[in-house]
């Protein structure tokens, strides 16, 4: 199955936690999931991450643009190949 992953912070958030996902819909889930848990921690990077997030989602033609931009990086990446075999 084809891999392929992308950050934290190439998602619009604050950190080099990486995730790995065959689908740009499972990659974003990872994403939210891993910001919601780090503002429930109190990380004030995360937080100012979301909240320019939430400035973005204000204009809908700008966050579809945003978004559509990640899908289109995401389908260009080349397969991660997290199982560690051999391509």
């Amino acid at each position: 199955m084809m891999m392929r992953t992308m950050t934290c912070r190439q998602l619009g958030g604050a950190c080099d936690m990486e995730f790995h996902a065959s689908t740009f819909e499972a990659i974003e889930d990872q994403s939210k999931q891993h910001g919601r848990q780090m503002i429930r921690k109190g990380d004030k990077a995360h937080l100012k991450a979301m909240i320019d997030m939430q400035k973005r989602m204000q204009a809908p033609e700008v966050f579809n643009a945003w978004l559509e931009g990640k899908r289109k990086e995401f389908e260009g990446l080349p397969d991660s190949n997290t199982n560690n075999e051999p391509e």
